[in-house]
C-alpha cells in the first residue's frame, strides 16, 4: 500500500499562515529539504520564486529563500506573479525548480507552498513524499531555525521575469482580439499583476474588477470562487460586454460568463475547446480528460461529437497525469483548471484559458452562449461538510450504507461522488440525478450522515 503524504495535498502544502506547517521555522526547514532534493541532481541548483497578494506571502517567500540559501541554492524572485507564470519561468529560464507562495482560492488567512520541477510540471507524489521525509527528519532533530535575517526581500521581484511571461502569453494569441469587450475579475490576486498588461498588449477593450489587492481582500466575494460577481456586473451592463472572465487567487484557473451574465464553467470550456481543436485537427486521439466531478452532460455532448472522455481524480496534477498517459492534449476540471498540451503550457493557466476562449469566439464568429448551448447538464449539486478528521468512507458503516443506497436508487441514471478535499478539512458530496428533487434529497441524506459521523 502506498504511503500517504502528510504535508503535500493535491496542490502543494497548504494551511493557516503562521501555524504549522507554515510557521517561520517550518518554512525554513521545508526550503532546506527542497534544496537538498534539488542538489542531488545539480550541485548548483537555482530556483525561481513567485507569490500571490496575501499579507503573509512576502514573509513566507523571504523565509523560504533563506532556507534555500542555507544549503547553497540560489534563487531569483518574480515577485507577485501567477502560479503558471512561475511554471513557465522555471522551464523557459533554465531553473531547477519553481516555487509559488499561494493558497489559490482559499481565504487570505491561509497560504501555501507549490513546487514545480525544472520542466514546468508539478512534482510527482513519490518525490513529494521523499521531501516530506526529510522535512520531518529535520524537525525531529529539534534544532532551532536561525532567526529571520535581513537579506534581500523577494518583493517587488524582477520585472523582467514577469514581462517574459506576459510576452509569451501574448505570443500565444492566435486571433485578433481587439474587437472584443471583456469584463475581467482579477480576484484581488496574482492576475492583477499581469492581466492588465497582457490584455492591453492584445488591444482587448477590458474593464478590470477586483484588481486592487490590499493583502486581505484576495478572493473576497470575487474571483473564480464567486463567478456570479462578474456575471452580475456583465448582466447589469448588458450590451456593453461580449463576455466576462474571472480568475482565482493565483490565476491557474478561469471561469466565464456570457454576454447575458450566465456563468460558463470548466465543463463548458472543455466542450467548446474540444470542438474547436477537433475542427483544426489538433485534438490528439479524439480524447478529453475531465474528472469525477465533471457533469455527465459533458460526456454526452462530447460523445455526440465523436470525442471520448476519460475521468481522472480531482486535482489538475492528476488530470495532467492521465493526459500524459493517454496522449490527450486537452483536459481540465469543472472548477476552471484547463490544461492545453498542444503548445508549451505545462499546467493550468487561467490567462491562457481566457485567450483560448476569446479566440474561439472570434474565429467562429459565435457568441459564448452559442458555443456552449449544446451542453445539457444533469441537475448537479455539491454539498461540503466540514470534518474533524478524514476517515475512509468505507470504514464508516452509516456513510457507506447511505452511499450504496443512493447508487442503487440512481441505477446508472446519475452519479454519486463522495470524496475529501485535498486542500481543506472538508468532505464533498456531489450528486447528479434526473430531477432536482431527487438530487437534493440524496445529497442531503449523505451529507447529513457524514455530518453525524464526522462533523465538527
Amino acid at each position: 500500500m502506498a504511503q500517504l503524504r502528510q504535508l503535500f495535498g493535491t496542490d502543494g502544502i497548504r494551511g493557516v499562515a503562521g501555524e504549522f506547517p507554515l510557521t517561520r521555522d517550518s518554512v525554513y526547514w521545508i526550503a532546506r529539504a527542497l534544496g537538498h532534493d534539488l542538489q542531488r541532481t545539480n550541485a548548483n541548483a537555482r530556483v525561481v520564486i513567485g507569490q500571490d497578494t496575501r499579507t503573509s506571502s512576502a514573509w513566507i517567500a523571504d523565509r523560504f529563500v533563506e532556507g534555500l540559501a542555507s544549503v547553497g541554492v540560489a534563487s531569483r524572485s518574480a515577485g507577485v506573479i501567477t502560479t503558471p507564470g512561475v511554471a513557465f519561468l522555471g522551464r523557459s529560464e533554465g531553473f531547477d525548480a519553481g516555487v509559488v507562495i499561494s493558497a489559490s482560492h482559499n481565504p487570505w488567512t491561509d497560504n501555501g507552498i507549490k513546487v514545480f520541477s525544472g520542466d514546468g510540471y508539478k512534482l510527482p507524489d513519490a518525490r513529494e513524499l521523499a521531501i516530506e521525509k526529510e522535512i520531518f527528519a529535520l524537525l525531529q532533530e529539534g534544532k532551532a531555525a536561525p532567526e529571520p535575517g535581513a537579506g534581500a526581500a523577494t518583493l517587488p521581484g524582477e520585472e523582467a521575469l514577469r514581462k517574459a511571461y506576459v510576452r509569451w502569453l501574448a505570443g500565444e494569441a492566435r486571433a485578433d482580439l481587439s474587437r472584443l469587450r471583456v469584463a475581467i475579475d482579477c480576484a484581488n490576486g496574482a492576475a492583477a499583476a499581469e492581466a492588465p498588461e497582457l490584455f492591453a498588449a492584445l488591444r482587448v477593450s477590458a474593464t478590470f474588477l477586483n484588481s486592487t489587492p490590499d493583502g486581505e481582500n484576495i478572493n473576497e466575494s470575487c474571483g473564480a470562487l464567486h463567478p456570479e460577481a462578474v456575471a452580475r456586473f456583465v448582466a447589469d451592463n448588458r450590451g456593453k460586454f461580449d463576455a466576462g472572465v474571472t480568475f482565482d487567487g493565483d490565476a491557474d484557473r478561469a471561469l466565464f460568463c456570457d454576454a447575458e451574465g450566465r456563468v460558463v464553467n470548466g465543463d463548458a470550456v472543455l466542450l467548446l475547446a474540444a470542438r474547436e481543436m477537433q475542427a483544426r485537427g489538433s485534438l490528439a486521439n479524439a480524447t478529453v480528460v475531465a474528472t469525477t466531478m465533471s457533469n455527465m452532460g459533458l460526456e454526452i455532448a462530447l460523445k455526440r461529437l465523436g470525442i471520448h472522455m476519460l475521468r481522472a481524480n480531482v486535482g489538475d496534477k492528476y488530470v495532467l497525469e492521465e493526459m500524459r498517459h493517454s496522449g490527450a492534449v486537452l483536459g481540465g476540471e469543472q472548477s476552471g483548471h484547463i490544461l492545453f498540451r498542444d503548445g508549451e503550457a505545462t499546467t493550468g493557466d487561467g490567462l491562457l484559458t481566457a485567450l483560448r476562449v476569446l479566440e474561439t469566439m472570434v474565429r467562429s464568429g459565435r457568441s459564448l452562449s452559442e458555443l456552449v448551448n449544446d451542453l445539457k447538464v444533469l441537475p448537479q449539486t455539491i454539498r461540503n461538510v466540514r470534518v474533524r478528521e478524514k476517515i475512509a468512507f468505507a470504514e464508516i458503516p452509516t456513510v457507506a450504507a447511505a452511499i450504496a443506497s443512493a447508487e442503487q436508487e440512481l441505477d446508472g441514471n446519475g452519479r454519486v461522488v463522495v470524496r475529501y478535499s485535498g486542500t481543506e478539512a472538508l468532505a464533498r458530496v456531489m450528486i447528479e440525478a434526473e430531477s432536482k428533487e431527487q438530487m437534493d434529497r440524496i445529497a442531503g441524506s449523505i451529507a447529513g450522515t457524514i455530518q453525524a459521523a464526522l462533523g465538527l
